[in-house]
């Protein structure tokens, strides 16, 4: 009997956009090698100052080398962290046999890295080497040349499709078990033909005779009716948003999260839900991150600080002035919302300045967080302190950050690792109630 043959050694060589991804990549391929091109380290260089995720993951990552690298070099293998662990290296080779510079033109950081990895295999046959990047462009070019090349797959959702929708519709209720949800306002799971009930999950019921909107209380490991009312004179306009509103204003409920296609209402509900309980936090906080367009940087537009930021914070503060104009500019409620943002009661700011502010005590909404990494979201919830909810509004298809997509990104990673939590509750908004020309675009083009 021939002896089995044993598996081809892998060798990962990591891009620069794994490493501003997650600055902990290198530790996530088990015992296989990871080989990092020198142009890497050159690219980091010039992220390592600033104050955005990717400048604290690129000093991280050079902080993390240096220590385990100790008093040795790294051009040839070492342990990356103990015997269960793969080696790493530095690749100073980075002239290959088919000279990818030559074939793309131009000695791009891009080409540099592939020839790198290209060199490697040439230098060991024996092996699989394979390309990791973030970047599907370069993954394309290393793949024309005959390389294997791989997206970076931790922290992925793997089927965005199935992922968690927070609701369940439910035909063929008894008409009696509606009936007791009216008149009790509860009923038991097993009632419903529901066995293991996920926390805060919600129910559409429907009997032949009449339906009713529910949710599964953990706490008292029920099934409640829920009631449609408006918050600061916005209504709900449909039952995923009746739900939205019930998640928002449930102070058990401790983590929200809200997808849905742009018009669905995700951020008008966070703000008018937040609104209405701003005596039960010291501060409101609505915050996005900053996605310049063709990814300049803010620089690049004219004006003091606050005149560059104003194009990214304007769709925040047409939500907060939609809500205001539900009041006559003479009615306090109007009024208290002017008071609250002079006080800074109520503070809508970038994402980038929340760093390294106490949000304990405080409401704080998250928009557009389909554009935030994993590692950004896990680092926003683990800053909550006493009395604090996080909501997260976003649309995972509508990334506008180069190295994320619908399964990579921070609100996607979030959904699917965090639900049947009792602190946590979802919905999936899905009908646009923007208008009618806004659905229009939205199902046709």
């Amino acid at each position: 009997m021939p002896a089995p043959k044993s598996k081809a050694k892998k060798i990962f060589v990591l891009d620069t956009s794994v490493i501003i991804y997650n600055h902990n990549a290198i530790n996530t391929f088990e015992e296989n090698d990871v080989a990092i091109p020198i142009t890497v380290f050159e690219e980091l260089d010039n992220f390592k100052k600033g104050n955005d995720t990717k400048n604290f993951e690129a000093r991280e990552f050079i902080r993390f080398m240096d220590r385990i690298s100790g008093k040795y070099t790294m051009k040839n293998w070492r342990r990356i962290n103990g015997p269960t662990k793969g080696r790493f290296k530095v690749l100073m080779e980075e002239t290959s046999k088919t000279n990818a510079r030559g074939v793309f033109g131009g000695d791009k950081p891009d080409h540099r890295i592939l020839d790198a990895a290209l060199r490697l295999a040439e230098d060991n046959p024996g092996a699989k080497v394979i390309l990791v990047t973030k970047d599907v462009n370069l993954r394309l070019k290393a793949k024309s040349l005959n390389l294997q090349a791989e997206d970076y797959e931790t922290g992925k959702v793997k089927d965005v499709d199935s992922l968690y929708t927070g609701k369940t519709i439910l035909d063929e209720i008894a008409p009696e078990v509606i009936d007791k949800l009216y008149n009790e306002g509860f009923c038991m799971p097993d009632e419903i033909g529901v066995s293991k009930c996920i926390a805060n999950h919600y129910f559409i019921l429907k009997s032949a005779k009449n339906s009713a909107l529910a949710f599964y209380n953990p706490i008292t490991a029920r099934i409640e009716r829920i009631e449609k009312h408006g918050v600061s004179r916005i209504m709900p306009r449909n039952a995923e948003q009746v739900f939205a509103l019930h998640a928002l204003l449930n102070s058990e409920v401790k983590l929200v999260t809200m997808q849905g296609i742009a018009g669905t209402g995700k951020t008008l509900l966070a703000l008018a839900a937040a609104w209405e309980q701003r005596r039960d936090f010291k501060q409101v906080y609505l915050a996005r991150p900053i996605v310049p367009l063709s990814n300049k940087d803010i620089g690049f537009l004219p004006g003091d600080i606050k005149s560059k930021l104003n194009p990214y914070m304007e769709p925040l503060w047409d939500n907060l002035k939609f809500i205001q104009n539900q009041f006559g500019e003479e009615d306090k409620e109007y009024k208290r919302i002017t008071e609250a943002i002079e006080k800074e009661k109520l503070v809508i700011t970038p994402l980038a300045y929340i760093r390294g502010r106490s949000i304990s005590n405080v409401i704080f909404i998250v928009d557009e967080a389909q554009n935030l990494t994993p590692h950004e979201v896990k680092t926003i919830i683990t800053r909550a302190g006493e009395n604090t909810k996080i909501i997260f509004t976003g649309d995972i298809f509508q990334i506008d950050t180069p190295y994320l997509d619908s399964q990579s990104n921070g609100l996607s990673y979030l959904i699917d690792n965090i639900k049947h939590h009792p602190l946590y509750a979802h919905i999936r908004l899905e009908k646009g109630e923007r208008s009618e020309l806004a659905n229009l675009a939205n199902d046709l083009l």
